[in-house]
């Protein structure tokens, strides 16, 4: 027989990942209550310098479609249709993402998409949702579940109550810092496998206001890419005209690192040597610099992800990744997507559909881990590689006049949702390696018939395959 329709389901963490699963297990007629430590974000705004930005692309939409969401989602976004590169010394120029024009990645607000997903669980009637509410303990062989609860009192400031959640199953999407995933290393024990890598890079959050005719600043159908080896920053275009840039720069390192660039002079000064043109988009950017937090990045790998059928971690919770593929938030949507996949296969038990989850999604997790982080290094450093351009150009060119036969591991991660996170790692750094070794060899080049480009880097492609 299929999952219990009675059993009580406790989701605790009402991010975008809760949300959503939180809403395809109501459409499936099951009882949840999603539980939230912080405000209700559609009451009180996001804290400023917090990542407001996300990319959302076909594996996010493609779950999002499956709850009904994608339509909604998309109304809010604003699609890039590529790189805009800005080097020193000569003129921006456009790297598309894919030779297909069809294809883009859709900048949208964190808080906006979270609000939909919220505004539309509260629409089905059936969950119960609390805010506020931090789990303070947590007995995953009980399924029982304490919560500290944040309420105005009578005299207006906030008094804290307490109260217990019994559940026959719990889900833990409570983020990179989740006290799910922390309960069920201390259940395990030395069983409980868990890394976490912090990059050598923090990131701070500035913004591009809208122009004096309140127009764009910067082209809005791009995602903006300053490259200067150790250091980057990016922008994502907003509804609003305005762009959330994001710069992503050593914590330690002599003199530009976050922990010595403290001073007014020496901000600016950072700035007009490395992002001149960034002094006239943002011509309060010490303000900003100062005022806005330090964010940490790191790579969270664990497991097993489970514990019997009673608790399942997913999202950032059991695999939180660092932002440079775009791909955070759609790996945890997909996660959902895969989940309910199964659950249509008419599992018989939440034991065997949470061995089956984390048996199929592991090792997709650890891949886009690791192309995350191959993909902060080619930004900062190879996007302004000649060799990296041309291997650029010749795969835009294939991918629009052999779509059928040539696609970019970049294409593959972000706009073939069929080919799983590690089947696309594996063919796609093959690829990669194959384009750059003939290019530099002189094996190949732009002026080449295009079968005969698309012969040699299948063939250099397979044979690195073999090895």
């Amino acid at each position: 027989m299929p999952l219990d329709k009675n059993d009580k389901i406790l989701i605790i963490g009402a991010g975008l990942c809760g949300s959503l699963l939180a809403l395809r297990l109501a459409q499936r007629g099951h009882q949840v209550t999603l539980v939230e430590k912080r405000p209700d974000l559609r009451a009180k705004p996001l804290d400023a310098g917090r990542s407001i930005n996300l990319a959302l692309s076909d594996r996010g939409l493609k779950a999002l479609k499956m709850a009904g969401m994608d339509q909604k989602a998309l109304a809010i976004s604003i699609p890039m249709r590529g790189r805009m590169i800005h080097q020193p010394g000569r003129d921006p120029f456009f790297s598309p993402y894919s030779g297909n024009t069809n294809t883009a990645i859709n900048s949208i607000s964190r808080p906006g998409l979270n609000e939909l997903l919220l505004d539309a669980i509260e629409e089905i009637g059936t969950v119960d949702l609390y805010f506020n509410a931090a789990c303070i303990d947590l007995d995953l062989e009980r399924c029982l579940a304490h919560f500290e609860q944040q309420k105005p009192g009578n005299s207006g400031a906030e008094q804290s109550e307490t109260f217990q959640i019994q559940a026959d199953v719990i889900f833990g999407c409570d983020g990179a810092g989740s006290v799910v995933r922390k309960t069920l290393q201390n259940k395990k024990g030395e069983g409980f496998d868990f890394t976490l890598d912090w990059l050598s890079h923090g990131y701070k959050e500035l913004s591009i206001d809208p122009g004096p005719d309140h127009t764009f600043q910067l082209r809005d159908d791009a995602l903006h890419i300053w490259p200067r080896g150790e250091d980057m920053i990016i922008a994502l275009p907003n509804l609003d005209k305005s762009f959330t840039v994001t710069l992503f720069m050593s914590h330690t390192r002599q003199p530009h690192g976050f922990e010595h660039l403290n001073s007014p002079e020496q901000i600016e000064d950072y700035f007009r040597q490395k992002y001149p043109e960034l002094l006239s988009l943002i011509p309060d950017v010490v303000r900003q610099y100062q005022e806005n937090p330090t964010g940490p990045l790191g790579t969270v790998k664990c497991g097993p992800w489970n514990y019997s059928g009673k608790a399942l971690i997913m999202g950032d919770a059991a695999h939180a990744i660092v932002p440079f593929y775009g791909q955070g938030m759609n790996a945890s949507f997909e996660d959902v997507l895969v989940l309910d996949q199964l659950i249509e296969t008419d599992v018989q038990s939440w034991d065997t559909l949470f061995e089956k989850f984390a048996q199929e999604r592991k090792k997709d997790a650890d891949a886009i881990a690791d192309l995350a982080l191959d993909n902060f290094h080619e930004m900062k450093e190879h996007t302004a590689d000649p060799i990296f351009q041309r291997k650029r150009s010749i795969e835009v060119r294939l991918e629009q006049e052999r779509p059928r036969d040539y696609q970019s591991k970049y294409s593959m991660v972000t706009f073939n949702p069929e080919l799983s996170y590690h089947q696309a790692m594996t063919q796609g750094r093959a690829q990669d390696k194959a384009i750059e070794q003939l290019l530099r060899d002189g094996i190949l080049s732009e002026s080449q018939d295009l079968d005969d480009q698309l012969s040699l880097i299948q063939k250099q492609t397979k044979t690195l395959l073999s090895q």
